[in-house]
């Protein structure tokens, strides 16, 4: 179901052209990574909007330029994608607040001022992908254990 330029979420129909390829290419990548739709479209939205706002104006003419299968998540890195998609999530403490991280995460995919935010976030992402979550305490050692595996 990959979007495309011409065939897209309708919330995507009124974005700047650059934006609304950068939310194609967000949205396809989370569809990828486990969101479901009702989820991912709105994420998209807001994070290309982000995007675009601190693109420079040759990130937007090159987004503006890219091709449909440029904004499809495949690549090199299909395989590796593919395992981490199947990792679970940590939320560790972190200097700036809690990070949130994956099994094999060499950096936060999140960091959130609160612990409650940050396992309320990665408690979401874990059932979006069907994995596990594991909560730590500040001093490093696990307070809790969830999993959201669906048994079949």
């Amino acid at each position: 179901m990959p979007w495309h330029t011409t065939d897209y979420p309708d919330s995507f129909k009124n974005l700047e052209t650059a934006m609304k390829k950068k939310a194609i290419e967000i949205a396809n990548s989370l569809i990828r990574d486990g969101y479901n739709e009702s989820r991912a479209i709105p994420i998209a939205i807001e994070q290309s909007k982000k995007w675009y706002s601190n693109a420079t104006t040759k990130e937007r003419n090159q987004m503006i330029q890219a091709t449909d299968s440029e904004l499809q998540p495949e690549g090199k890195g299909d395989k590796e994608k593919s395992k981490r998609i199947q990792e679970g999530q940590h939320v560790l403490p972190h200097d700036d607040g809690w990070a949130i991280t994956t099994d094999h995460g060499k950096k936060p995919s999140e960091i959130l001022p609160t612990k409650a935010e940050a396992v309320k976030r990665a408690k979401e992402i874990a059932q979006n992908k069907n994995t596990h979550l594991v909560i730590y305490k500040k001093d490093g050692t696990i307070d809790e254990k969830h999993s959201y595996d669906i048994e079949e």
